[in-house]
C-alpha cells in the first residue's frame, strides 16, 4: 500500500521553496517586523486556515510580546477565486487603538485582504493596519492592495503546501509546490 505522502508527492509537479528555505526567510521577516514594531502594541490577526503554518512559525521568531488573533474568511472555489470575501464569523478582533499586522499565506487578487483591511479599518478603529504575507503571487490585482512584508513573489501558478491548500488537502506539505493538473482535475469540485 502506498504512503500518503508518497502519493501527495506524486501531485506535486515541482517544489518552489523547500522547508529550509522558508524558515531562512521567516527568519528574516520576524527580524524586519520586530525592528519596525518595537516599542508598540502589536496585534496578529492570522487569516485562516491557509496562514496557521505559516503564523506558527513566523510568530515564535518574533522578539517582542504582541497579541493574536484569527478570521477566518473564504473567498476560493476549487483553484480560483469568488470574487466574493465571506467573513465567516460574527465579530472581528478587537484591535482598536492598536496596530494590526494581516497575516495571510498569498496575496492573489487581492480582494480577500482589501475586504479584512477595509472591514478593520471602518468598524475597529486600529492605529494601523498592514499586510504580511508568505507569497505574492504576479497577477494583475482586482483590488489595489500591497502588502508590507512578502515571503517570497511567485509566478501565476496554483502552489499548495505549508498552509496552502486545494479543495482542503496538501497543507501539511513541510514544502511550497506547484500541484499537477492531474490532481487539479482529480480533486476538482463536482
Amino acid at each position: 500500500m502506498p504512503s500518503a505522502d508518497g502519493e501527495m508527492r506524486s501531485e506535486i509537479r515541482g517544489v518552489l521553496f523547500r522547508e529550509s528555505t522558508i524558515m531562512s526567510r521567516l527568519d528574516e521577516l520576524a527580524d524586519q517586523i520586530s525592528r519596525d514594531y518595537a516599542g508598540c502594541d502589536l496585534t496578529i490577526v492570522a487569516i485562516l486556515n491557509g496562514s496557521l503554518m505559516f503564523g506558527a512559525d513566523l510568530l515564535r521568531r518574533i522578539e517582542m510580546p504582541l497579541r493574536l488573533d484569527c478570521l477566518s474568511v473564504s473567498s476560493y472555489h476549487g483553484a480560483s477565486t469568488t470574487g466574493v470575501v465571506k467573513f465567516n464569523q460574527a465579530r472581528l478582533p478587537d484591535v482598536h487603538g492598536r496596530h494590526v499586522l494581516l497575516l495571510d499565506d498569498i496575496l492573489d487578487s487581492g480582494n480577500t485582504l482589501h475586504a479584512i483591511r477595509d472591514k478593520l479599518l471602518t468598524e475597529t478603529n486600529p492605529l494601523s493596519v498592514k499586510v504580511c504575507v508568505l507569497l505574492r503571487k504576479d497577477v494583475p490585482r482586482a483590488r489595489e492592495l500591497e502588502a508590507d512584508y512578502v515571503g517570497f513573489d511567485i509566478a501565476n501558478e496554483f502552489v499548495v503546501g505549508y498552509g496552502l491548500d486545494y479543495m482542503e488537502r496538501f497543507r501539511n506539505l513541510p514544502y511550497i509546490g506547484v500541484i499537477s493538473d492531474e490532481a487539479i482535475a482529480k480533486y476538482a469540485p463536482q
